[in-house]
């Protein structure tokens, strides 16, 4: 594991939700050796316990806030933990999420797409509204995980792709607004990383799906996709494409959208026929 960047991150006061696994818990132990004083926020208070305790070994300092990002009271209250016991905020990585996969026209009940766009974007919302004034105070950094569905719709993700196109439209637009606040804004979008998100999505009628509804055999390793949105922090990046195949994607979709589209649905297909 590689370390992080002293000179960035040394001491400095790092609010990361969905830390108690996957990408953000692999951020926060990539963070830690550069002895910042991290705050982890998720639903599990016994898993954000066990990245906390790792975090200190490898040099952090460490505060566990149980949250919900659903809720705007946990966003609120997240916010006031570490201002209280920290003195501010310096660096916000809205990371927390949830995923799904499900056909449009077999969707029979819209309740999970709400659930969805609240933990997904509103939880985004809600923690950088909170943040805000201690950001400014810092002139911090506010960092979006959004995905490559939140560059181009994906078939088989509508409500996912939704959420995260909100997250991307949401920060480009603030960053504009903060421009001259001092406070930089990162969007950051992976492709498929190795983690267990999808199993534990949404399906179309709203229960968790128990399997990937994407072909993960080429995933990216969750410590190679966080390696990159550390050094992108570090640098204060506009935003982050990973993989050379969302690149050429993005790119593709500007001059021919439609071959974007065959491939995206002969994607889908293959995952069908696993």
């Amino acid at each position: 594991m590689e370390q992080a960047s002293d000179s960035a991150f040394l001491r400095r006061i790092i609010v990361i939700t969905g830390a108690s696994d996957g990408i953000g818990a692999e951020l926060a132990r990539q963070l830690a050796p550069a002895k910042p004083r991290l705050v982890l926020a998720a639903r599990r208070i016994d898993a954000l316990t066990a990245v906390a305790k790792e975090c200190e070994a490898l040099g952090a300092e460490t505060l566990v806030v149980a949250t919900d990002v659903g809720i705007e009271g946990d966003c609120k209250r997240l916010v006031a933990a570490a201002v209280q016991r920290f003195g501010g905020i310096d660096v916000l990585v809205n990371n927390a999420g949830v995923s799904g996969h499900a056909l449009f026209e077999d969707v029979t009940d819209f309740g999970w797409y709400e659930d969805m766009m609240r933990i997904n974007f509103f939880g985004a919302l809600w923690c950088t509204h909170h943040a805000l004034p201690a950001l400014k105070t810092s002139r911090g950094l506010v960092v979006g995980v959004s995905s490559l569905a939140g560059k181009i719709g994906v078939p088989g993700r509508t409500a996912y792709s939704a959420s995260k196109f909100a997250i991307a439209g949401f920060f480009e637009a603030l960053r504009s607004e903060l421009v001259d606040s001092g406070v930089a804004v990162t969007v950051v979008y992976p492709g498929v990383v190795a983690t267990g998100t999808r199993r534990r999505g949404y399906r179309a009628d709203g229960q968790a799906a128990g399997v990937s509804g994407l072909d993960e055999r080429d995933a990216m390793p969750v410590d190679v996709c966080v390696h990159q949105i550390v050094d992108a922090m570090a640098a204060r990046r506009r935003e982050l494409v990973m993989t050379g195949r969302g690149k050429l994607g993005l790119w593709l979709r500007l001059v021919a959208p439609a071959m974007v589209d065959r491939m995206a649905r002969a994607a889908l297909a293959k995952n069908a026929a696993r």
